[in-house]
């Protein structure tokens, strides 16, 4: 279910197209307080930034359709999008490959497997989730 639009919580966009690990950060952010929606793969990222309208999006590099370097230039060359932050998390660790996703846009880069507690200081660098009730 989408927020109202009006909603304060923050929204995370998941793009990753292993199932298991997209629906376990999803399952991991809202726990932390994040509304979090996922993408099988770029070209279903794209179509949901406009819906969605993500506060950050967390990408994976390697994808298919569209991977997460083109779908990062796409969001930082559209004036609508290029100010969602996008952190990477992948598993190519490379410093080159660290180089080519600075050149795309990615404003910060963790590689996988990650620590949890890494991975919450760098969505907090970007944004902090809304409180949850009760």
């Amino acid at each position: 279910m989408q927020p109202p639009p009006n909603d304060p919580a923050v929204r995370v966009l998941v793009v990753e197209d292993e199932e298991p690990t997209r629906n376990c950060l999803c399952r991991l952010l809202e726990g932390w307080g994040y509304v979090a929606r996922g993408a099988a793969n770029g070209a279903e990222a794209l179509d949901l930034v406009g819906s969605f309208r993500p506060d950050l999006i967390i990408m994976d590099i390697m994808m298919p359709v569209l991977d997460g370097l083109e779908v990062t230039r796409r969001l930082k060359a559209n004036a609508a999008t290029r100010a969602i932050p996008v952190l990477a998390l992948t598993a190519n660790a490379t410093r080159e490959d660290q180089q080519q996703a600075d050149l795309a846009g990615v404003d910060d880069f963790l590689t996988k497997p990650t620590d949890l507690d890494q991975l919450l200081f760098h969505l907090r660098k970007f944004v902090e989730p809304s409180p949850r009730p009760g």
